[in-house]
């Protein structure tokens, strides 16, 4: 019989997992969020929501853990709120002749000076809060799209095998608010079927404790299958293989935080660089002699193809333009507040968002980016 050659293996492996690298997902949605902390222009911040959620509204798969977008937004809401509360409740340092309300000011001791309660509000206050409370939002949407778009349990599988454990333990954080969401939509469900109250605060007590119960059972359950499957099995390796592992993993770490500092610093721009890259490569290296002590398989792992890296790269492309532009014209992406002036839509910035709705229309569409199916991981 005649045995098929590399390319039809592959050909064949592509048939059957159509759907883009998780991994590529959560970096495509951090790039888009390490944009969002080069700006605090409204109308910018305001293009990278639309942005992540017209890719998340096209691409995300039916299942219950993407259904978490809609959590993400409203955290996001809720973001924003809390920090104009606390602009108005507790003032802010800066300075504007805006009043729009002078609220009654609390007399506070001598030892809390610095802090205020009530008093002038005016607008070039509210509209710094506004700004910087936009951007954190940004942040968290880009975070919730990542979370609706990537397949927590296919990631784990890509990890590598010295993050293994460490992946499981990110993996069950994540898909706690998924499935923290799933279960309170079918309780609630079940009780309006019931003629029962879903909302208000009686609601939410007599929805919160099946929830908890829920989240329980599902720990213990999770913890039998861990324990069923052999989790924490490790191989016996060398001591020596050991130590270098150890010593490579702490360097290389220290190595990328020394390089990170330099990069961001005037005096270091000249051993940034070399010390980032001689970081991230003792890093990997430990990485790899750490993977040594896992003793597990992938089950058909997936494949880092074109379309995971054309993904990606429109991320990065648009986390670099941004910090390009916020370097050459500052005042553009970041508007100012005193005096307090209308924001504009920068151009060519704007453009640079749009290169992150290229996921849209690259990866394959949502049934068949859909996988149901039970697979190992271990």
């Amino acid at each position: 019989m005649e045995q098929p050659t590399p390319a039809q293996r592959q050909h064949r492996h592509q048939h059957r997992t159509p759907h883009l690298h998780p991994g590529a997902w959560w970096l495509w949605s951090l790039s888009l969020g390490t944009a969002a902390t080069r700006t605090t222009n409204p109308l910018l911040l305001t293009l990278l929501i639309t942005v992540s959620a017209y890719v998340v509204a096209a691409r995300r798969p039916h299942t219950p853990w993407s259904r978490s977008y809609g959590a993400f937004l409203k955290l996001a809401l809720a973001v924003v709120l809390v920090r104009l509360a606390f602009a108005v409740i507790l003032g802010s340092p800066i300075p504007g002749t805006h009043t729009l309300v002078h609220l009654p000011e609390v007399p506070l001791p001598h030892w809390a000076q610095g802090i205020r309660l009530g008093g002038k509000v005016t607008a070039e206050a509210l509209t710094f809060a506004l700004y910087d409370a936009l951007r954190l939002a940004t942040l968290l949407v880009c975070v919730g799209a990542a979370n609706a778009l990537a397949n927590p349990s296919r990631l784990l599988k890509s990890l590598p095998g010295a993050l293994y454990e460490l992946g499981v333990a990110v993996v069950v954080a994540l898909t706690f608010a998924p499935h923290l969401v799933a279960d309170v939509r079918r309780l609630r469900a079940a009780r309006r079927l019931r003629g029962r109250p879903d909302k208000g605060l009686r609601g939410l007590l007599q929805v919160g404790l099946p929830v908890l119960e829920g989240a329980l059972e599902r720990s213990v359950a999770l913890a039998a299958a861990m324990d069923a499957r052999g989790y924490g099995r490790t191989a016996d390796v060398p001591p020596a293989v050991r130590r270098t592992t150890a010593a490579l993993t702490l360097g290389g770490l220290l190595g990328v935080c020394a390089g990170t500092y330099g990069l961001l610093t005037a005096e270091g721009g000249t051993y940034g660089l070399p010390v980032l890259l001689a970081g991230v490569a003792a890093a990997l290296a430990g990485l790899w002699l750490g993977g040594r002590r896992t003793l597990r398989t992938r089950y058909r792992p997936d494949l880092w193809d074109t379309r995971a890296w054309l993904v990606t790269a429109s991320g990065v492309a648009v986390a670099a333009l941004l910090t390009l532009a916020a370097s050459r014209d500052p005042a553009a992406l970041h508007p100012g507040v005193v005096p307090l002036v209308a924001p504009t839509l920068p151009l060519w910035p704007a453009a640079a968002v749009l290169i992150g709705l290229l996921p849209a229309f690259l990866t394959p569409a949502p049934e068949a980016a859909t996988d149901t199916r039970k697979e190992p991981t271990t």
